[in-house]
C-alpha cells in the first residue's frame, strides 16, 4: 500500500523553513511541523506520514535518539536526516542506523523535493517507466520477428526476453508478465522449426556458420583463459536457465567483472548428452566411437561417470601434452564443505579446476516428487527467487569468492536449461521406448500431433550414436511432456507444471557462458 503524500518536518528552527514548506505544498504534499522530538512522537501516534525530515542537532532528544523512537512506532517509515553537521561520524551513524537519506544544511527546496519524491513515489515512477519501455519494446520485438531469423538474432531475442522476464517479475507487473509469456509461447514453435532446419548443418558446416555449441565450451572459452593465466576454474551449474543466471548475476557483479557470451546446448538437452559434450569436446556420436567403454547410451545413469577423464583427454589433444585437471562434483552440503577445504590448494596449482554443482537440477526434479518443494518453487519467478536464495549461502558462491581472492579466471556456465511444462502430448511407442518425458528413443515412435515433437530417424546426422535399425528419437517442442494413452491421467496429475528438459525450446537450449575476472586483478 503506498504511503501518504504527507511530510513531518522535525526541526527546532522549523519556522525558518517556511519557503521550503510552501514549495513542497505547491507540489501537492501536506507538511506538518514539529519543533521538538516529543511533539513529533505525539503527531506520529495520531496519524501516519509518508516521510519524516529529521534535524540531528535539537535540544532535548537529539536526532538519532528520536530516530530510534520513531522506528518503534513505525518500522517502515522513511526518515531523512537534515543536519548542519558535516562530521563524517554523523554521516556514518546515519548510514549505520539505515536512515533513508542524508542532507546537509543549507538545503534548497528542490533538493528536499527530489529526496521526498524518490522515497514516496520512486517505485511508482519506476514502474510507470518500466511499463512504457516494455510496451514500446514489445511492439518492436513483435515487428522484428521473421521466418528466416539466424542464430544470432535468435540469441539476442531470447536473451532480451529473459532479461525482461526478470525485470517484470521484480516489478510485480502480472499483466506485462503475461504478455511476455504469450510472446515466449508463440516463439517456441518457431524456434523448434528453426532447430529442425539448421541443426544438422551446424554439425557439418564451418564453425563460423553456426553458434557455439556444447562441444565448443573448452576450446573457445576455457582454453584462452588457461593459456593467458596458466590456470582456470570451470564451473558447470547443472540445469541453470537464462533467467536464473540473470537473478544471480547482480550478486556476482559485486566481486567480478563479467563478460557474458551465449551458446546452444546440443540435443537432447539432457545431462548425459550435453554435459559430456562439454567435457569431451565431442558430439555423443564421436564420444561413443572414441571411448566405447565410457559410453553405453542404453544405460544413461552411468554416462557422466568419466567427465574428468574426458576433460583431461580433450585438453591433452589440444595442447599436445597432459594438462593438470582437478574435478569435483557437488551434490550435498557435505560435498560443498569438503570441496571448500580442498579448493585453495587446487586453485594454487596450474591447470584446470572443474566443478559441477547439481543443486538446481535436483531442485527442478525434486519439486515434482515433493509437494512442499512444489509450492515453494511454484513457477519461474519463484524458482528464480529460490535460486538466488540458495546461491547467496551456497558453496558455489564461496568457491567463486575463493577464485576472486586468488585472481583465478572463472568460466561459469550450464549444460542445459529447463522448461515449465503444462501441455501433455500423447505418444505411441513400443515397450522398448526410453522413459524420458521430453525426449524418447524407441522403435515406431510417433506423437498424436505432428507439431508436438521433432522426429529424428538419422541419429548420426544429429550427432548421436547409431542404435538398432528402426530406432527413432522424438524431441518435445513447446511446453509439452510425453504421455502414453493408457497413463494420460496419471502423467497429467504428476507432471503438469513440472520443470523438465531434454527437448527443443529456447529455455533449454540458449545458455550463458560467463567469464568472471576479479575486479582487483591485473
Amino acid at each position: 500500500m503506498p504511503r501518504p503524500r504527507s511530510i513531518l518536518w522535525v526541526d527546532d528552527e522549523v519556522e525558518s523553513l517556511s519557503s521550503h514548506i510552501l514549495f513542497l505544498e505547491e507540489q501537492g504534499f501536506t507538511v506538518e511541523k514539529a519543533a521538538h522530538g516529543d511533539d513529533a512522537l505525539v503527531l506520529l501516534q495520531r496519524q501516519p506520514y509518508g516521510v519524516v525530515l529529521l534535524d540531528e542537532q535539537m535540544p532535548g532528544r537529539r536526532g538519532m535518539e528520536l530516530f530510534r523512537a520513531i522506528r518503534t512506532l513505525d518500522a517502515t517509515i522513511p526518515v531523512v536526516m537534515v543536519t548542519k553537521s558535516e562530521e563524517p561520524a554523523t554521516l556514518k551513524d546515519a548510514i549505520g542506523a539505515e536512515m533513508s537519506d542524508y542532507l546537509v544544511k543549507p538545503v534548497n527546496p528542490r533538493q528536499v523535493l527530489s529526496v521526498v519524491t524518490r522515497l514516496l513515489e520512486g517505485d511508482r515512477i519506476r514502474q510507470q517507466r518500466l511499463s512504457r519501455d516494455f510496451a514500446t519494446r514489445f511492439r518492436e520485438l513483435e515487428a522484428s520477428r521473421h521466418p528466416d531469423m539466424n542464430w544470432r538474432e535468435w540469441t539476442d531475442l531470447v536473451v532480451e526476453l529473459a532479461e525482461w522476464e526478470v525485470r517484470l517479475g521484480q516489478a510485480d507487473e502480472p499483466g506485462l508478465s503475461e504478455a511476455l509469456r504469450t510472446l515466449q509461447e508463440s516463439l517456441r514453435q518457431e524456434f523448434a522449426r528453426f532447430i529442425e532446419r539448421n541443426y544438422r548443418r551446424w554439425l557439418t558446416g564451418h564453425r563460423g556458420d553456426r553458434p557455439p555449441l556444447s562441444v565448443d565450451i573448452v576450446p573457445e572459452f576455457v582454453e584462452p583463459a588457461l593459456r593467458q593465466h596458466g590456470k582456470a576454474l570451470l564451473v558447470v551449474v547443472d540445469c541453470l536457465r537464462l533467467d536464473q543466471w540473470e537473478a544471480i548475476r547482480p550478486l556476482i557483479s559485486t566481486r567480478f567483472d563479467i563478460e557474458t557470451s551465449y551458446y546452444f546446448s546440443i540435443v537432447p538437452t539432457a545431462t548425459p548428452y550435453a554435459r559430456n559434450a562439454i567435457f569431451g569436446g565431442l558430439f555423443p556420436r564421436d564420444l561413443a566411437t572414441r571411448y566405447p567403454a565410457w559410453w553405453r547410451d542404453q544405460d544413461e545413469t552411468s554416462l557422466n561417470a568419466h567427465e574428468q577423464e574426458l576433460l583431461a583427454a580433450q585438453l591433452e589433444s589440444r595442447y599436445g601434452r597432459a594438462v593438470p585437471v582437478r574435478y569435483e562434483k557437488v551434490f550435498t552440503a557435505a560435498d560443498g564443505e569438503m570441496l571448500l577445504t580442498r579448493l585453495p590448494g587446487q586453485l594454487a596449482a596450474d591447470g584446470v579446476t572443474a566443478l559441477v554443482f547439481n543443486f538446481i537440477d535436483q531442485l527442478t526434479h525434486g519439486r515434482t516428487e515433493n509437494s512442499t518443494l512444489f509450492e515453494v518453487a511454484r513457477d519461474t519467478q519463484a524458482l528464480r527467487s529460490l535460486t538466488r536464495t540458495w546461491f547467496e549461502r551456497s558453496p558455489l558462491w564461496a568457491a567463486l569468492r575463493e577464485a576472486e581472492r586468488r585472481n583465478v579466471p572463472v568460466l561459469l556456465t550450464t549444460d542445459h536449461g529447463s522448461i515449465h511444462c503444462h501441455t501433455p502430448a500423447t505418444i505411441f511407442a513400443r515397450r522398448d521406448a526410453t522413459l524420458n518425458l521430453r525426449y524418447k528413443f524407441g522403435e515406431d515412435l510417433r506423437t498424436q500431433e505432428r507439431e508436438a515433437a521433432i522426429a529424428i530417424d538419422d541419429l548420426p546426422a544429429w550427432g548421436l550414436p547409431p542404435r538398432p535399425p528402426g530406432t527413432r528419437l522424438l524431441l518435445a517442442t513447446g511446453d509439452r511432456f510425453f504421455v502414453y494413452p493408457t497413463k494420460l491421467r496419471e502423467y497429467q496429475a504428476r507432471y503438469r507444471g513440472a520443470f523438465l528438459h531434454g527437448g527443443v525450446t529456447p529455455e533449454e537450449m540458449v545458455l550463458p557462458i560467463a567469464l568472471l575476472s576479479a575486479r582487483r586483478g591485473g
